[in-house]
Formats: structure tokens, sequence, C-alpha cells
């Protein structure tokens, strides 16, 4: 009697899964060099193959359109020889980085002599869930594989032919270079019901990584079985303080909510100590009108803006704890810096926030209670990104408290295993 393998009764979604826990253990063992090969092979096809892949990417912006999707969203899901070549670019970027993998995080030789090491190691089956831009597809892929893990990709239905071309492109230049192709898998099927196949894919799936807006996110960390590693939203906030410079604290909000409005990092919140609001809130008002900012503001930043050009309006209790991605920012007045470090612990969504003083007392105290993962002292919040910080690429940036906080790069890619070695060493 012929015996079956699980592999056949299990769905596509189980079977693409089985097939990449193959792939990861391949992947696990492998030297740099065929890593990076691997890498340099895939930027190559990108580019030979971009006129089919802004051809599939075409279709997808033509169904956006005629669905009436915005335009700011159109653009983030259209594709072009010149993207094509920039994702490609990244790519060989990232073949560039040092390995994590193998690194020794400590290590040492215990007192009975045996040798101890703690190294890193790839996390296996790394599946990604994530909306919208099919860059996203090619970013991650490349991250995957450049730390030992083998990928499931689930982008959203909006770009479907795009990821589909995109995959089927890395997955040749993968296999050509001698790489286990299905490292590198689309996930199956368009509808919800293979997300949630995904989520329950537990020993098949070593871990998600959701990258979208809250309401997906909350639902992959809400309903998945599989260990999540959370991509938060970014309510982030810029705190002036009393003893701030005006000219400093201005550049710092424009920056912070203006140079580019639809990311994480941008600032939702503005917070201004009640001593410096005479001088600096003109100031500011101002300055959002000119960037196009409108004000959601409480009724002490109302005051000032009677004579402004700047657009404001009331806010409720839901701008405090809304992240806008759009030329919108909520602005109250505080009586202190723990008022404002009150305010922030409640409305936070923990990614990042900023002081701008000239206290190192009020720099230190805000450092100390704000428990965000990253705190900017004048500093734009925009800086919060794995390539500004050096880490030459992320993943994504993790808001929750375990294994990986912040922009997540190549080693938070990865996880640990201890190396015991000994020479007939037994526990007496």
């Amino acid at each position: 009697m012929t015996t079956l393998s699980p592999y056949d009764s299990m769905s596509p979604v189980n079977q693409a899964a089985y097939r990449a826990k193959g792939a990861a253990a391949t992947l696990a063992p492998l030297p740099r060099a065929a890593k990076d090969d691997a890498l340099l092979a895939v930027a190559d096809a990108l580019e030979v193959r971009a006129s089919e892949i802004v051809e599939a990417n075409a279709q997808d912006v033509a169904k956006a359109r005629e669905a009436g999707i915005s335009e700011g969203m159109i653009d983030r899901l259209t594709l072009t020889p010149e993207r094509v070549r920039v994702i490609a670019s990244d790519v060989r970027d990232v073949a560039a980085l040092p390995d994590p993998v193998g690194e020794v995080v400590r290590g040492s030789t215990l007192p009975n002599g045996i040798d101890l090491r703690q190294v890193r190691v790839p996390l296996g089956v790394v599946g990604i869930i994530y909306e919208g831009r099919p860059n996203v597809t090619v970013d991650a892929a490349a991250l995957c594989l450049k730390s030992g893990n083998a990928v499931l990709l689930r982008g959203s239905s909006s770009a479907y032919r795009s990821n589909t071309a995109l995959v089927r492109v890395l997955r040749d230049a993968v296999g050509g270079a001698g790489l286990p192709a299905d490292a590198v898998q689309l996930v199956p099927g368009e509808g919800r019901e293979s997300v949630r196949e995904l989520m329950r894919a537990r020993g098949l799936v070593d871990v998600l990584i959701p990258r979208g807006g809250a309401s997906l996110i909350n639902t992959i960390v809400q309903e998945s079985i599989v260990p999540v590693i959370e991509t938060g939203t970014g309510n982030c906030h810029v705190y002036v303080d009393a003893d701030a410079d005006l000219d400093t604290a201005v550049e710092i909000l424009i920056n912070s909510k203006a140079q580019r409005v639809g990311v994480c990092n941008a600032a939702e919140t503005l917070l201004v100590h009640q001593d410096i609001a005479p001088a600096f809130l003109p100031r500011a008002l101002e300055a959002l009108a000119g960037a196009g900012v409108t004000v959601h503001a409480d009724e002490r930043v109302m005051a000032y803006a009677k004579d402004s050009a700047a657009t404001v309006v009331e806010a409720t209790t839901e701008d405090w704890e809304t992240e806008y991605l759009s030329h919108d920012i909520a602005a109250a007045v505080v009586d202190s810096l723990d008022r404002a470090v009150e305010h922030i612990r409640l409305w936070t969504s923990g990614h990042t926030e900023a002081i701008v003083t000239t206290s190192q007392q009020a720099a230190r105290r805000f450092t100390q209670l704000v428990d965000s993962t990253t705190v900017a002292v004048n500093a734009s919040t925009r800086f919060t990104d794995g390539g500004q910080f050096g880490f030459g690429a992320e993943i994504g940036i993790s808001t929750q408290k375990l294994h990986a906080r912040g922009p997540m790069g190549l080693p938070e890619l990865t996880s640990t295993k201890y190396i015991v070695t000994g020479d007939g060493h037994v526990r007496r």
C-alpha cells in the first residue's frame, strides 16, 4: 500500500509553506557568496525583464483607476522602468550588506572547559502580508534571502499581476543561481481565505510580518496563531519644550510633518509647552499654512489661530489617536513636560516621539519617560528608518517589545542558537 505524504492532503497555501520549509533548510547553511550571487542575479533579471514587469503593472494600474482608487494610492502602485531600476539597485545594496548569519552574539569558555557560543541563525520561513506597493515584494524577498530565510509573499489584490510578474522573475533568477526557487513564493489565491490559511500555518511558517494600515496589522495580530512581529502604525508626536530654540522647533516640525506625509514616521501631533506657546505658535501656524497642513487644534491652540492664515479646525478625541498620513496634524498646548509625556503615553502608537529643547535636563527626562521605539532629541521624526539609521535596508518598523523593536534590518530577521562544544564532558 502506498503511503501518501502529508503534502498531498494540504491546501495550496500549506503546500507552498511546506515547500518553503524545505527551501529554508537548504538556505540556512549557505555561505554569503552563494546568497549574494543570487541577489545580484535577481537585480540583473529585474533590469533585463523590466518591460514584462511594467506591462503587468499597467494592468493593475488600469484596474485601480476603474475602481476609483485615489491618485496617491495609484502612485504607490505604479512601476515605471526607472522605478524598476531603482528596485534593482536596492537589491544590489542588500547584497553588499554584511551577512548576519553565523555572527557570534556572545561566547565564552565555561569554568568546566566547555566552549559556549550563541550565534545568529535564520528564522526559517517568513510570511509577509502587505498592502499596495509592489516594490515591497522585491525588498522583502531580498532581505529574507540575504538572511537565509525562505519567504512567502502575500500582497494586496490590487497589485496581484505586478506581484505575479515580479515573483516569476525572482524565482527564475534565484533558481538559475543554484538556490531553491521555492525560497521565494507568492501565496496562492487573491481572497481573504489565503491570508487566513497563512495565519494558521503554525509549524510550517515560523513568523508573520504584516506591513500596512492599522486595520491589516490589528487583524493579523489578533487572529494569527503563527508568531507575529508587529510593524505598527505611526502616531508620532513632536513636543516643543519651554526652552526650545524657535527656529529649530519650526524647522523640525515642518520636516517631521510635511517632508513626506504618507509615511509612518511623519508627525501626526504637535504638543507645545504653555510658556513658549505665545512666541512659537504664531510662527508654527504660519509655517504649517505654508506647507498646506490643516491643524486640528485644542482650545488653547485655537486662541493663537485667529489672525493666522492656517486652516484650523476644532480637534476631537479621535484626532489624538489618528494616523492621518495626509496634510493634517493635531495640536495642543500642555502645562508641562510631564503633561506632554502623559498625552503621549495615552495616545501614542509607540513609534517615534521628538522633543525640541535646549535643556539637557528636559531632554534627559523626556527620553527616560517616553516608551516608544525611537525618541528623538532636536531631530525630525523622519529619521526613524532603516536606511537613515545606517542599517542599509529594513523589512519594517516594529513597535512591539519582543525580539525586534524599531527599524528591522537583517539581524532582526534572524534568531539565535547555542552551540555547546565539549571534550567528552558529562554532567555530574
